[in-house]
């Protein structure tokens, strides 16, 4: 039998997520402890939507009046051989490491948040540090188990028209259950540099430049104690035994030299970096209140602009907050093969995320800003990364996938033809 709770505790919680903006209230939480339970929950014939770790911020998996699959019970993960593992949905990206790292292996790829579930990340795509070099996760999947919104749990790969709608397809045409990931061998440790700038043309500039000389290049625009803003760069660079040579990989960077921050750590530290920042809002109460995210991806050719107005623009701290900040970190489009996964034009594209921690105010007053600034963007050439705090009309999406929407919506009508999966993205209401 299926398990089914309508206690009120439950709905509570399934009509919040992360993002503590949008609350929809579900007429019962599933806990599936197989594929089967998914199937047969969607055999109910009821809106379902999959909720991982509950780290959407905008509504995206909770449902008015159907099913919540919560995800977190299908959290198996299997024996880490011939360079692969399999894990099921529910599985944390901080468990999977954990037995991958016990055999010296990583996926080549990881979210900078560990605490995502694999199935949750999956249908966004994933970016990570290593997304520059190396694509999004969803680029090192090797074979999904899928429940479909007909009910039949189906086995896909490269190639297969399910696979390539479901990665990066935000849950319209299936559930998944189940992933094969590739793995890599990891590496022992990490030298990470710090690097401070004057501003953000110099930052981007030292950017690409450093682009093959480190695994990560991740830039942070941030409200400066004594006001302004602080422009910075995170390099990171692995290796087993002998340290890289810190001259030659800085060698022609126009940072303040004096402010460099060199550290080396295990690759396992590198990967729980944001453990303090989560430590320090769980703290202070922000972990609970609302996080009015955007994530977009910007053209090189307009970066310093886009980013520039936008910097322009930027309200008091509040919009921020004091642990808040912009990222700004260069990755390369052919790296990314998820079709569903929508980037600029340009062969150098940039994540450009607005990480607002305000500790308190109007929400939706930062949710109306995040809609003004991605139309801003998207006239730039920009695109969104579908984990935002911003509404999206079925128009809107339809813009967003340009001519992967085809695809989409044929996938959707053979695999979900009720149109009852993850109505909370709005794709096809």
């Amino acid at each position: 039998m299926v398990p089914l709770r309508l206690d009120g505790a439950t709905l509570r919680k399934a009509a919040d997520d992360f993002g503590h903006i949008v609350h929809r209230t579900p007429e019962g939480v599933v806990r599936p402890g197989s594929a089967d339970d998914v199937a047969a929950a969607v055999g109910w014939g009821l809106p379902l939507t999959a909720r991982g770790s509950g780290h959407s911020t905008f509504g995206r998996s909770q449902v008015d009046g159907g099913i919540v699959v919560d995800m977190s019970a299908l959290r198996g993960i299997g024996a880490v051989e011939d360079g692969q593992v399999v894990v099921d949905a529910g599985a944390t990206w901080g468990k999977v490491i954990a037995a991958t790292l016990q055999e010296g292996l990583t996926p080549p790829v990881l979210p900078d948040y560990l605490d995502l579930s694999v199935g949750g990340t999956l249908v966004v795509g994933g970016i990570g540090g290593t997304t520059a070099a190396l694509g999004a996760v969803s680029d090192n999947v090797l074979e999904l188990e899928v429940v479909t919104g007909r009910g039949e749990t189906v086995l896909c790969a490269a190639g297969d028209e399910l696979f390539d709608a479901v990665l990066a397809g935000l849950g319209q045409v299936g559930v998944i259950t189940r992933a094969t990931l590739r793995l890599v061998a990891a590496p022992r440790w990490v030298r990470r540099i710090a690097l401070a700038y004057p501003d953000l043309a110099t930052m981007v500039s030292d950017a690409r430049a450093l682009l093959g000389r480190f695994q990560v290049v991740q830039g942070a625009i941030r409200p400066a104690p004594g006001g302004g803003l602080a422009f910075g760069l995170d390099a990171a660079r692995w290796f087993d035994a002998e340290p890289p040579d810190d001259r030659a990989l800085l060698a022609g960077l126009s940072d303040d030299a004096g402010r460099r921050e060199a550290t080396t750590t295990t690759y396992r530290a590198f990967l729980g970096r944001l453990a303090p920042l989560e430590a320090a809002l769980r703290a202070n109460g922000q972990w609970s209140l609302p996080h009015p995210w955007l994530m977009t991806f910007v053209g090189d050719a307009s970066v310093e602009s886009v980013v520039g107005s936008e910097l322009e623009r930027l309200g008091p701290a509040a919009d921020l907050g004091p642990l808040g900040q912009l990222t700004l970190s260069p990755l390369r489009r052919r790296a990314i093969s998820s079709p569903l996964l929508r980037l600029p034009g340009d062969e150098l594209c940039w994540a450009f995320n607005f990480v607002r921690l305000p500790a308190g105010g109007d929400a939706r007053r930062l949710v109306n800003a995040n809609a003004a600034a991605y139309r801003r963007i998207r006239a730039a050439g920009g695109t969104v990364y579908p984990v935002s705090a911003l509404p999206f009309s079925p128009a809107d999406w339809r813009e967003h996938f340009g001519d992967a929407f085809a695809r989409l919506d044929a996938a959707k009508r053979r695999f979900d033809p009720a149109r009852r999966l993850t109505p909370g993205y709005e794709v096809f209401a």
